[in-house]
């Protein structure tokens, strides 16, 4: 009776001694990769910290394609010093990768759209051919969803810092640049 209470309390023991190696693995693993999440995760918000201001973006779940560039493109560090470099009336641009020197695979196309070119809306910028969106991503000033819901996969939207996306299209000129540079200086996963 003795040495089968003595076994049952080791194997207890032994259990805890794993769990407790099992969560400080975990601990580790966090702690050594901070919140950069896998191309698989979960981690749906991401900071644009600039230098106006920051800006959160809530990314979408349901767009698998371009959400999922946003997440690799972020998590690679593809944005941190790139700038918005184009604002009007409707909308502010930017995330081209191009003058880093890094060239980014387009992606396909995710229309017809599950979500609406609405103010605060993040969307992919390409060409005017299908399928050529990379890195270039936009901010709705306004309603855009008439005229671009049929052209440009919307992938996010604002949930904070909306002030700073519009203090940033203000900066806009008569030929679509900015008056000042508005650099990305950061882009990151937060929880």
């Amino acid at each position: 009776m003795k040495e089968r209470k003595s076994r049952t309390f080791r194997r207890r023991i032994i259990a805890l001694v794993v769990i407790v190696l099992v969560v400080a693995s975990l601990g580790a693993v966090y702690f050594i990769y901070g919140n950069r999440p896998s191309s698989g995760s979960t981690v749906t918000k991401v900071l644009l910290r600039t230098s106006m201001g920051n800006i959160t973006i809530q990314l979408y779940d349901d767009m698998p394609i371009t959400a999922g560039n946003f997440k690799n493109l972020v998590r690679d560090g593809v944005y941190d010093g790139t700038i918005f470099h184009r604002a009007n009336s409707y909308m502010i641009q930017g995330g081209n990768a191009v003058p880093k020197g890094i060239n980014v695979a387009t992606i396909k196309d995710e229309l017809p759209n599950r979500h609406s070119n609405v103010r605060g809306a993040v969307a992919m910028a390409k060409t005017s051919q299908p399928n050529s969106a990379t890195s270039q991503f936009f901010i709705n000033l306004r309603d855009n969803s008439a005229m671009w819901d049929s052209n440009y996969s919307v992938f996010g939207t604002v949930i904070a810092g909306m002030d700073v996306v519009d203090a940033i299209g203000n900066l806009a000129k008569s030929d679509e640049t900015l008056s000042q540079v508005v650099t990305i200086a950061k882009a990151e996963f937060i929880l």
